[in-house]
């Protein structure tokens, strides 16, 4: 999982990703690579708020592994970057831009506190006396 700087140009954002897969290619081999846009992170890195998200997954040695992490790790424009190594049989990769395109249903929030008895109270319908 690499997640580049939506700030960066796109020429560097698209090199950074050639270069990688590249490098894999180079003594591994790439078995699906995943772009799901660019999101909204859980936290602040580094002062960012987004970042653009590609998943790569491969097959490839230990120093693949090891030359793969020291370059993402000095690489400018790469705000963040895991390697897991998954056991057989994991599922594919879900299609995140699919996901994220589809609206999301709002869920009713109930406000209504809990009975005496802890029982929920009986929804009154808005605009009607209870």
């Amino acid at each position: 999982m690499v997640l580049l700087d939506p700030a960066a140009p796109d020429e560097q954002r698209a090199k950074i990703l050639s270069d990688v897969e590249a490098m894999i290619s180079g003594s591994g081999s790439i078995v699906g690579t995943h772009d799901w846009g660019t999101r909204t992170m859980a936290y602040e890195i580094r002062h960012r708020t987004d970042a653009e998200y590609h998943l790569l997954q491969f097959h490839g040695p230990a120093e693949l592994l090891a030359n793969l992490q020291r370059t993402l790790r000095i690489t400018d424009g790469i705000v963040r970057f895991r390697i897991i190594k998954l056991k057989p049989g994991v599922p594919d990769a879900p299609d995140m831009r699919s996901t994220a395109a589809a609206p999301r249903r709002a869920e009713p929030e109930s406000t209504a506190a809990p009975g005496p008895d802890g029982e929920a109270p009986a929804e009154v319908p808005v605009g009607e006396p209870a």
